[in-house]
C-alpha cells in the first residue's frame, strides 16, 4: 500500500481554528447518536475523516490542541432508563489506521514515548475488530456479578440481566481467575440472525434494524430481558479491565486464559512483528471479510507486551499502545436532490445534502453532510447533480464528488444564503474562517433552542422528560427562555399537566427529575453552559485543574487581563491550548454571561472535582517538566503525573508546587530557583511517583 498525500491544511490560523471547532460540533454529535442511541448518523468513513482532518490540522497549527477533537471523549453518557454502572478502569477506544505508513508511524511513536532504538523488534496481536456493542462483565470468586455498556468510557449502562441471556457468556468461570476481573469484549449478531430479525420485524409491523450491529445494541439494551433473550446475540471476548491479580504478561496469553476460563475468543487471531506483518495480515482479513459470518470494519494491533501497555498507558480516548486499522469503504452513485441548511447551537450554518435512497451495503442512505461552503465550491456540487458516495458501515455517507457527464442542464452552481433560515438575521463568514455563522444570537431561536437541549443533554444536566421537542415547545410557548427557567418549571406543574400528551404522572416525574439536578458535578456544570470549544473533556480539565465553581469563576474574570498570572496559568494547563482559553474569556468577557452564571449557581450546589488519584501525593499538585530525563522520556513521565492527579503546565509561576529538572533544564530552573519553589531532579520525581529507578524495579 502506498501512502497517499495529506490534506492541505487550512490555511490561516483563524480558518484552521473555525475548522477544529466545526469538526468538534460534528464528532460530538456523531459519539451521542451512534453510542447513546444506537441511531448513527453518519459513515464510520465520515467519522474517521473529521477526525483524520483534526489531527492534520493539528499537525499544522499545534498551538491549537484542543483534546475535545483530536482525543475528545468516549462514546456517550448512558441512557438514563438503565442503572449507571461506574467503570473500574475507564474503556475507552482506539486511534485509527487506514495504509501501512500508518501503522509504521503508529510504531515510531510507540519507540519514540518509551525512548527505544528504531531497530528494537516490537511484537503485536491482530484481531478482527468487531462491529458490536462494546461490553464489560465483572466476575467475583469466578462468578459473574455485573455487566455494563461502555457508555461515556468511565460510566456505563448496567446490563446483567440482558447479558446473562447470552448462551456463551459463562455464570461461571472455569479454572483458577483473579478473585475480581472484568472480562470485556464485543456482543454482535451474526449476518443470518439479522436478516431473520428483521424478517420477523418486518412480519411483525414493527421497526427494521439498519444493519447488525445496531440490531445487536437494540436487542442487549431492552428494559425486559426477555426481549433480548429473544434475540440471537454472541459474545467475544477480547480484552481486560481491572483485575485483583496479574493474569498473564502478554495479551496473546490473556486471550488464552480467557478460552480456558470459557469465553469465546476469535479464532482469527495472530501474532505479528512489524508493519510487513501486519500488513499481510490486513490484507489476508480484508480478502476474506465478506465470508465471515459476522461484520467486522478493520483490525484491531494491540502490542503483546503488558508491561510495555502500561508503560505507555493512555492519552485522551485511546491507549497509546493500540491501533484499529480500517478496511477501505464500500461506494455508490446516487443524484442530490437538494441542499438545506441547518443552524447550530453556536450559530453555524451546515449544508446538508438530501439525497435519492440508495442502498450502500445493506443501509438505505437519504442524507449527507456537505460540511462547508467551501467544501461544496471545490467539488462543484449541484442541486440535480449525480454523486458518489462513500460509506463504511453506517447510514450518512461522505460525498467524494460529482460525475460531471450525468450534469443535468441547467443546474447552477449553490449559493450560500445571506440569512439564516431560522430566524432571517444575517449569515456572515467572517474574514479566514471557513463557516458561515447567523448574527442572531440571542434571537435566533434555533440557537436559543439548541443551547438549551445542550443544556439537558445526556452529558450536561441529563434532564429526563426535557427531549428535544419539549424543550422546542416549551420555548415556544414562553415556559423557557434560560437555563435558569429549567429551575422554575416545577411552579408550573399543574399548567404542564394539562399540556396535550403531558398528564399528572409525568409532569411531576419532570419536577421530580428537574430538582435532582440541582447538585451538579462542576464538569457537567462547565460543559452544560456550551461554550464554544468546551465540550466534556475540556470541561473535564478545567474542573480537575480549579476545583471549584467559585475558584474557576473567579480565576477566570482574574484572567481576563492579559499578561495576569490567572491568564498565564489558564494557558498553561495542558490540553487547553490559545484557541480554548480566547472562548473562555470572551464568554467571561460578556457581563450577561456572567450574571447567567450567577443565577444558576443561586439555585443549584455545584459540586467540587475530585482529581484523579486524590489519593496520591501528587494530587492537586502542580508540575512543569524542564531538561531532559534519562531513565523515562518527557511524554512517559507527564502521563505519569497525569494519573496520579498532577496539573502538568508548560511553564512556571508562583503557583507551581514542583519543577522537575532534568539535564540543561535552562531558564525554567532558574525562574523556580528566583521563586523559591520546589525543585526535584529525576531521582526524586520517580520516588514520589512511585516509579523506582531501572535497577531497583528489575530487583523488586
Amino acid at each position: 500500500m502506498s501512502r497517499k498525500p495529506k490534506a492541505a491544511p487550512a490555511e490561516g490560523l483563524e480558518a484552521a481554528r473555525a475548522e477544529l471547532a466545526g469538526l468538534a460540533e460534528r464528532i460530538a454529535a456523531a459519539d451521542v447518536a451512534y453510542h447513546g442511541q444506537d441511531a448513527p448518523e453518519v459513515t464510520d468513513a465520515v467519522y474517521d475523516g473529521w477526525r483524520r482532518r483534526h489531527a492534520e490540522i493539528l499537525a499544522a497549527h499545534p498551538d491549537l490542541a484542543d483534546p475535545e477533537s483530536a482525543v475528545g471523549k468516549v462514546g456517550s453518557a448512558p441512557a438514563s432508563g438503565f442503572r449507571k454502572f461506574r467503570h473500574g478502569v475507564p474503556m475507552l477506544s482506539l486511534d485509527n489506521a487506514f495504509e501501512a505508513a500508518d501503522f509504521v508511524e503508529f510504531e515510531a511513536r510507540i519507540r519514540r514515548f518509551l525512548g527505544l532504538k528504531a531497530d528494537s523488534g516490537l511484537h503485536f496481536v491482530a484481531e478482527p475488530k468487531l462491529d458490536g456493542l462494546s461490553i464489560s462483565i465483572t466476575y467475583e470468586n469466578g462468578a459473574l456479578v455485573a455487566a455494563a455498556t461502555r457508555g461515556d468510557g468511565f460510566e456505563g449502562e448496567e446490563v446483567t440481566a440482558n447479558i446473562r441471556t447470552l448462551a456463551n457468556v459463562p455464570e461461571k468461570l472455569q479454572g483458577d481467575p483473579p478473585a475480581r476481573i472484568e472480562v470485556r469484549g464485543e456482543v454482535l449478531m451474526t449476518k443470518a440472525d439479522f436478516l431473520a430479525l428483521n424478517e420477523s420485524q418486518a412480519a411483525a409491523g414493527e421497526r427494521l434494524f439498519a444493519n447488525p450491529r445496531n440490531a445487536a445494541a437494540g436487542s442487549l439494551r431492552q428494559l425486559d430481558a426477555r426481549i433480548t433473550a429473544g434475540r440471537a446475540l454472541q459474545f467475544f471476548a477480547y480484552a481486560m479491565g481491572e483485575a485483583s491479580a496479574e493474569v498473564a504478561a502478554t495479551h496473546w496469553a490473556y486471550l488464552e486464559a480467557l478460552e480456558g476460563w470459557g469465553f469465546t475468543v476469535n479464532p482469527l487471531r495472530r501474532r505479528v512483528s512489524g508493519g510487513a506483518e501486519a500488513e499481510a495480515f490486513q490484507r489476508e482479513i480484508g480478502e476474506g471479510r465478506a465470508a465471515l459470518p459476522y461484520d467486522i470494519d478493520g483490525v484491531v494491533y494491540k502490542l503483546d507486551d503488558i508491561g510495555l501497555q502500561r508503560r505507555l498507558g493512555f492519552v485522551g480516548r485511546a491507549p497509546r499502545w493500540a491501533i484499529a486499522w480500517k478496511f477501505p469503504a464500500e461506494q455508490a452513485v446516487t443524484v442530490l436532490r437538494d441542499i438545506r441548511i441547518q443552524v447550530g447551537r453556536t450559530g453555524a450554518l451546515t449544508p446538508v445534502a438530501e439525497l435519492e435512497p440508495v442502498n450502500v451495503g445493506g443501509v438505505l442512505v437519504t442524507r449527507a453532510t456537505l460540511h462547508n461552503e467551501d467544501e461544496i465550491a471545490r467539488r462543484d456540487v449541484r442541486i440535480g447533480d449525480t454523486v458518489m458516495l462513500q460509506r463504511a458501515g453506517d447510514v450518512i455517507p461522505q460525498i467524494l464528488g460529482v460525475l460531471p457527464d450525468k450534469r443535468p442542464k441547467g443546474a447552477v452552481p449553490w449559493v450560500p444564503p445571506e440569512t439564516c433560515p431560522e430566524c432571517g438575521s444575517l449569515a456572515l463568514r467572517p474574514p479566514g474562517e471557513v463557516v458561515r455563522r447567523c448574527t442572531g444570537g440571542l434571537i435566533c431561536p434555533a440557537q436559543q433552542v439548541e443551547r438549551l437541549i445542550h443544556f439537558v443533554s445526556r452529558g450536561a444536566f441529563d434532564i429526563e422528560g426535557l427531549g428535544d421537542r419539549t424543550v422546542a415547545e416549551f420555548y415556544t410557548d414562553g415556559l423557557l427562555k434560560t437555563p435558569v427557567d429549567i429551575f422554575t418549571l416545577p411552579e408550573h406543574e399543574a399548567e404542564i399537566a394539562k399540556r396535550e400528551g403531558w398528564g399528572a404522572l409525568s409532569a411531576r416525574n419532570l419536577s421530580r427529575s428537574i430538582e435532582a439536578r440541582r447538585v451538579i458535578p462542576l464538569a457537567r456544570f462547565i460543559y452544560a453552559l456550551g461554550i464554544r470549544r468546551i465540550g466534556e473533556t475540556n470541561a473535564k480539565l478545567l474542573a480537575r485543574h480549579y476545583g471549584s465553581f467559585a475558584h474557576w469563576r473567579e480565576q477566570m474574570l482574574a484572567a481576563r487581563v492579559i499578561g495576569s498570572d490567572e491568564r498565564l496559568a489558564l494557558g498553561s494547563i495542558i490540553g487547553i491550548g490559545p484557541a480554548v482559553a480566547e472562548e473562555l474569556m470572551e464568554f467571561f468577557a460578556e457581563a450577561r454571561n456572567v450574571a447567567a452564571l450567577d443565577a444558576l449557581a443561586a439555585v443549584l450546589t455545584i459540586e467540587d472535582a475530585a482529581a484523579a488519584g486524590a489519593e496520591s501525593p501528587l494530587a492537586g499538585k502542580t508540575i512543569v517538566f524542564t531538561g531532559g530525563m534519562a531513565t523515562m522520556t518527557r511524554p512517559e513521565a507527564k502521563a505519569r503525573a497525569e494519573a496520579l492527579g498532577a496539573r502538568v503546565t508548560d511553564s512556571v509561576s508562583k503557583n507551581t508546587d514542583y519543577v522537575v529538572a532534568g539535564a540543561d533544564a535552562g531558564s525554567k530552573a532558574k525562574k523556580a530557583a528566583a521563586l523559591g519553589l520546589t525543585v526535584l531532579d529525576e531521582a526524586a520525581w520517580r520516588e514520589l511517583a512511585g516509579r523506582p529507578p531501572p535497577e531497583e524495579a528489575e530487583e523488586a
